[in-house]
């Protein structure tokens, strides 16, 4: 590294503080406002199991019809793209689930976006609590589907890098009909049985960056009602809904096909899709033709979601669950490395929830991790806030000869290791979007300017991710945070 290069790295490390120090304070919150809203959960798992399960559905949909009169823009690849036509509606869906064991239910809604801020998701819990429309709740959980044909919901793909790409009407918009959602998956609610199936979904899926490891299941909860007047499916799938590349159109992506696959082929059916660990990139078998858009991607797209739906369809080995649900959530505390994320939010372009350090050199993201249980150790499900290198939770890290700093991973354990349950997954993009979260041994920064312009290894890969990262601890932390949380569930 040459005088320059170092010169410029010490500028940035400069701008950065000096971001940091001008902040207006109004733009600070505490660790108490910014768990005002997150419901614990339950202090202690049991599991004595409830008499029968109550589960109910919701949807609202939050797709703009004046897009012709005024811009929007798309979310998740190029900035300055205004939408010009609607493929598919976006929508807010959400479940409803008791265990009936009295400590209340719990609340998971998906959200056809890229992304959402946790102080955002905040704003929708408060109106579903102030609705006074719900019973007993212990847990409400908001997730993004992570289609990159949305409509902006994070403020990154504006106009000008500076300038937030955010409609403040739109959002609101969401909010409020994800809040109807919610409220409409509780009075829906039907008692009724819960099975839990899974098949291998190897063949459909792509890593495009070392090491090639994801998560093969697409895992599938199916509600059987009472009354048979109609099952809820749950899907949860690992990949980056991205296979319409860079269109105009909004578009909710492969996963409502895969939702229409299922809720055409079985009379009365509801269903819904939570993302995965989709870090690392995990995507579609032929994400590089989307890339290069060398085929059909509107074609191919669809064609991927009815394969996936018939794929949750094609699901024969069900277990039963017994009424047991266990879930508990923790506020935590990210460093923001990321100079281009926080000078984001000093421009107002992002809205995470955000604390300065004692040393007012440095800033902290607020964001929040969650475990849940369902039956009698079946299944367990990790809440992370981002998009998380499956490494992170199965081990399967690059080796110190191979890792881009040449150290070996170490981190005290790995997801899958904190729990005995016998299935188990991730929950992505749930309650925050902190961006990639990658190990440590493999986050690589461009030396003249981190975060700013990405790195490229000596092997000549390229590190991309790491641009849009909170920082190299992030990992770490969400690891210790989710073992201390669910060692205090359990003690």
């Amino acid at each position: 590294m040459g005088f320059k290069d170092s010169f410029t790295k010490k500028s940035v490390s400069a701008l950065a503080k000096f971001i940091v120090s001008t902040i207006p304070k109004k733009n600070f919150t505490t660790s108490e406002k910014a768990d005002s809203f997150m419901l614990k959960g339950d202090e202690k798992f049991s599991y004595t199991p409830g008499e029968k399960w109550t589960c109910g559905y919701g949807k609202a949909s939050y797709t703009p019809d004046d897009y012709d009169k005024k811009t929007y823009y798309i979310a998740g690849y190029d900035s300055n793209n205004p939408v010009k036509g609607v493929l598919d509606e976006l929508y807010a869906r959400a479940v409803y689930i008791d265990d009936n064991r009295g400590s209340g239910g719990v609340i998971f809604c998906s959200l056809d976006c890229v992304g959402i801020s946790r102080r955002d998701i905040n704003d929708i819990r408060k109106l579903v609590l102030e609705s006074g429309r719900l019973g007993k709740i212990k847990s409400i959980n908001i997730s993004s589907t992570h289609t990159h044909a949305g409509i902006d919901t994070q403020g990154l793909w504006g106009e000008k890098i500076y300038k937030s790409g955010k409609d403040k009407a739109f959002l609101e918009s969401l909010k409020n009909k994800a809040a109807q959602a919610v409220i409409a998956a509780f009075e829906n609610r039907k008692d009724g049985r819960i099975f839990m199936g899974y098949v291998s979904a190897e063949d459909m899926q792509a890593d495009v960056r070392p090491p090639v490891t994801f998560d093969k299941n697409l895992t599938r909860f199916r509600f059987s009602p009472d009354d048979n007047s109609g099952d809820i499916y749950i899907v949860n799938f690992a990949s980056h809904a991205e296979l319409l590349g860079t269109t105009s159109l909004v578009s909710a992506d492969f996963p409502a096909y895969l939702i229409k696959e299922i809720e055409e082929s079985v009379p009365g059916s509801k269903a819904v899709f939570f993302n995965g660990a989709v870090g690392g990139m995990i995507s579609a078998k032929e994400i590089k033709k989307v890339y290069r858009d060398s085929i059909d991607c509107e074609a191919y797209m669809k064609g991927f979601g009815k394969q996936l739906g018939e794929l949750a369809l094609s699901i024969e080995n069900e277990t039963e669950l017994a009424p047991i649900l266990n879930i508990k959530s923790r506020g935590i505390m990210i460093p923001g490395d990321n100079v281009v994320l926080i000078l984001a939010r000093y421009l107002n372009v992002l809205n995470n929830d955000i604390v300065r350090t004692k040393k007012r050199s440095k800033v902290c993201i607020y964001s929040e991790v969650g475990y849940m249980e369902l039956g009698d150790k079946e299944v367990a499900v990790f809440l992370i806030p981002g998009e998380l290198f499956p490494e992170l939770y199965n081990g399967e890290f690059l080796d110190e000869k191979e890792s881009a700093n040449h150290r070996k991973a170490s981190y005290k354990k790995v997801l899958a290791d904190m729990t005995d349950c016998r299935h188990k997954f991730v929950i992505g993009l749930c309650n925050d979007e902190l961006g990639y979260i990658l190990p440590e041994n493999d986050f690589l920064l461009n030396e003249a300017l981190p975060y700013i312009n990405k790195a490229t290894d000596e092997t000549g890969r390229d590190h991309y991710e790491e641009t849009n990262s909170t920082g190299p601890k992030t990992a770490e932390i969400i690891l210790n945070e989710t073992e201390s949380l669910i060692s205090a569930a359990k003690r």
